[in-house]
This record gives structure tokens, sequence and C-alpha cells, in this order.
């Protein structure tokens, strides 16, 4: 039986890859973007079975307008993918307000809204899958990237509440943390205005980026297939390699360090630490 889907930022990058893997299989798609115009050339291949419709996901009243369009259109919403979304790049002492607040309402508030508009249509038809599109870096932080992944940082929180919250309803939620990919996301990433004392770590970010192995978004998109097809998703998963290979040491040198410093954690909470053993 074929789902139907609700996807943002359709328009390019990792979510026009998951729109095309959905209806290359006969799915059927209610793609978003904020210009329609670059989903014309999914219309034309795929006609009836894509929806486009323009959103931008901080408008909370077009948001529920859209999911609500969808659900009337189709007559069921089985996938919602939260993909909009964009970098912010800058020392946390570069941000503007604006910036900052901008990258929330996008990349944590956009989706907030998504999810409020489809749970309760997916509660009335008993099941649902949200795939909340998040990071490699909503697990660990880099320098010049502490708005971006205060906002990754916050989905991922909020996306564990969540599914615990609807699981009672038939609804699934799983977090897919890419890492890098041949997309042109750079492209739309923001940058604050720099001050030359954080210059050396704008060299070192440049310098790792080239040593990333970036991954082809199509196979994303087929990977992302399997996912919304099995019985039993997973609440994270990697997309790519680098999570694979960073996050298990980044995650040990969390519990070593808790470790060390457990008898304090003990002393904080007014208990004495056991004496060491003679």
């Amino acid at each position: 039986m074929s789902k139907v889907w609700f996807v943002t930022g359709s328009s390019r990058g990792l979510g026009r890859s998951f729109v095309e893997a959905a209806l290359s299989r006969g799915d059927k798609v209610a793609a978003t973007a904020r210009n329609t115009e670059s989903l014309d050339e999914l219309v034309a291949a795929y006609g009836d079975a894509v929806l486009p419709l323009a959103l931008d996901v901080t408008d909370r009243a077009a948001v529920f307008e859209s999911v609500t369009r969808a659900k009337e259109h189709f007559g069921r919403l089985d996938v919602i993918v939260n993909n909009a979304g964009y970098g912010l790049l800058g020392a946390v002492e570069e941000l503007s307000e604006r910036e900052l607040r901008d990258q929330l309402e996008t990349n944590l508030f956009g989706v907030v809204w998504v999810v409020q508009a489809a749970l309760p249509h997916l509660r009335e038809q008993g099941g649902g899958h949200i795939i909340q599109i998040s990071s490699a870096g909503g697990l660990f932080a880099m320098p010049l990237g502490g708005g971006y992944h205060a906002s990754k940082w916050a989905l991922e929180g909020l996306s564990e509440s969540l599914a615990q919250e609807v699981a009672a309803f038939g609804i699934k939620v799983t977090l897919v943390e890419p890492g890098s990919y041949a997309t042109d996301g750079a492209a739309g990433a923001v940058h604050a205005q720099a001050d030359p004392l954080y210059d050396g770590f704008r060299e070192s970010f440049a310098a790792f980026a080239t040593t990333l192995d970036s991954g082809d978004p199509a196979a994303a998109g087929r990977a992302l297939l399997k996912i919304v097809d099995v019985d039993n998703p997973p609440l994270r998963v990697f997309f790519g390699t680098q999570g694979h290979q960073m996050i298990p040491q980044i995650y040990a040198d969390r519990l070593k360090t808790w470790a060390d410093w457990q008898d304090l954690s003990m002393e904080a909470h007014g208990h004495t630490p056991a004496a060491p053993a003679v």
C-alpha cells in the first residue's frame, strides 16, 4: 500500500532526495518549499502524485493550513518529514540576537508547528511516522556552530519526549542524524559577522570540511524508505559514516568525565564519598 508523505524543505538537498525516493516508488507527496517553482520538475514528472505547497515553516498558521490541505487532498498522512532548516555559522560572541532567533524559529519552532498540526490527523487515523531531520551535530558540538548545534540539540530532546508521548497512539518518531552530504546546503548557510579573534577557528573549520566524505543524497532517500517501512523503526539513526566515526569516542569521553567527577557529584548531593579501600 502506497504511503502519503508531507515533506518540508523539498526544493533541494536531502529534502528533494526524500521526495524523489518516495515518488519514484509510487507514493504520494505533499512537498513544501518557500517557492513552489522549484517543484515544477516534480509536478511535470509525477503529476497528481505530488502536491506542491508554498510554505514558510516559521508561519504557524500557514503550517496548520498546509497540513490540513495535504490531508484533505490525499485523504490521509502517513509520513511527516521535518526537513526544512539551515546552518548558522559563527562564534557565540559573534551571533546577533536576530540570527539566533531566526535559526531557532526555523530549525526548532518550525518543527514544533508541523508536529502540532499533524498529530490530530495521525491520532484520528490511528498511526503515522514522524521523521525529524536532525544532524550528527545534534549529538556533539564544534566551534563556530553554537547556534546551529543549539537548534539541533533542542530538536533531539524535544523529539525524544515526543516519541514517548505519542507511542500509545500508534505514532512513531525517528531522528535521522545525517553527516556530510553532497548537497548545496552550504549555500543556504548564514554567516555571522566575523570577528578576527576567531579567524583561527574558521581556518580549522575550513580545513576540517575538506576531509569530510560527502555522501550521496539519493542513497539517503533510499535509506529513508527502509526506515518508514519497518514495523519497529529506531528512535535515532545515523545517515552516513561520520556519526559512527565520531560519536562513540565523544560519548566514551563524557562517561569517563562523569566517572572521574563522581565523588564531587555525591558531595553536591550531600553525601560523603566512600573512603578508598585499604
